[in-house]
Parts: C-alpha cells; sequence; structure tokens
C-alpha cells in the first residue's frame, strides 16, 4: 500500500527520496518526492501497529523530518518506531490546557510513568496523570494550535510510541529475570 502526502515547501527543501519522515510519529521512507508532495510506501506491519491503514484522503497527519546533526532536541527521543495504538477515553476541558486520558494495556503499564515521556501521534508528550489501566497528558494551546492533536475524539486511536530508554530498561530487566 502506498501513501501519497502533501506538505509545505518548506518540509520539501530538507526532503528526497530515501529521507525519513514521521508521519503521525510513524518513520517512513519517501520512494518518491516532489515539491508539496511525497510518496511512501507502507508494509503489513506498520499497517497492523499504526492507524495508517484508516486513513483517507484529505486526512490530516502530523509531519516531523529526522532530526539532524546539529538540530536542537526539543523533546526526548522520539524515533518513530511505534508500539501500538491507544484508544481515547475522554477529554477533559480546563481554563488554559486540555487533559486528554488514553487507555493504558496491561503489556504497557511498566514503561508509562507520571511525569515520564509519551510519543502520541509523533508528538513528544509528558504524562501528566497515571491510573493502572490509563493515563493523560496536558495539551496546551499552542500544541493544539500546531498539532492535530485538537481533533481529537473520545473513541479515536492514536500511534503510541513507548520511550526508547524505558523499552531498553524494560528488556534489561526482562533479561535478568526481574520483570
Amino acid at each position: 500500500m502506498c501513501l501519497s502526502i502533501g506538505h509545505s515547501e518548506g518540509l520539501s527543501a530538507v526532503l528526497d527520496i530515501g529521507a525519513s519522515l514521521a508521519v503521525s510519529g510513524v518513520c517512513l521512507t519517501l520512494v518518491e518526492h516532489r515539491p508539496g508532495r511525497s510518496r511512501v510506501e507502507l508494509s503489513p506491519e506498520t499497517l497492523a501497529r499504526t492507524t495508517l491503514g484508516s486513513l483517507q484522503g484529505g486526512s490530516l497527519v502530523n509531519l516531523e523530518p529526522a532530526l539532524r546533526m546539529g538540530d536542537p532536541l526539543g523533546g526526548h527521543w522520539v524515533q518513530g518506531h511505534v508500539d501500538t495504538t491507544l484508544k481515547v477515553l475522554r477529554r477533559q476541558e480546563h481554563k488554559k490546557h486540555r487533559e486528554v486520558f488514553f487507555e493504558l494495556p496491561e503489556d504497557y503499564r511498566y514503561v508509562v510513568v507520571e511525569k515520564g515521556s509519551v510519543t502520541l501521534d509523533g508528538v513528544s508528550l509528558t504524562v501528566s496523570r497515571l491510573q493502572e489501566d490509563a493515563f493523560s497528558v496536558a495539551l496546551i494551546p499552542h500544541t493544539l494550535a500546531a498539532t492535530t492533536l485538537d481533533l481529537l475524539e473520545v473513541g479515536d486511536r492514536v500511534n503510541f510510541e513507548v520511550d526508547i530508554l524505558a523499552k531498553y530498561v524494560q528488556r534489561l530487566l526482562q533479561g535478568r529475570g526481574a520483570v
């Protein structure tokens, strides 16, 4: 399956065939590129683990080019290696932000920590509240305006990437029989 992506001229300037582009948090390789539009191919694994198979023409997505040497690191390390999708459980409006709650499947409960990092649809975020089977993030007006997270409704699914450090710690502990 192929996905055609429209994007800005500014983004076009840093892309070329073979470049990596995160599409709603999923790292993909450009197989075609021209100003304002690129094409990527989606593997069966990508379709099984992400929301990309449900996109329709005109769907809005978050786009992020690969980090280049010398670029500032403004969040945590996001690889674009999506682990699974999560369902939006509820939204709560506050005076100056929105809090969105997500399911937390049992397999991921030990790699999400309060005030730790998660990636949802490619956006690096901080866990604001943690419950046994759910967590929330607080979305400030800038994040809501600059990403597709403003469009999330209860029941929607998002691409979820676990923090890479948490993955390595979990694997190390598993190897030592501690988990």
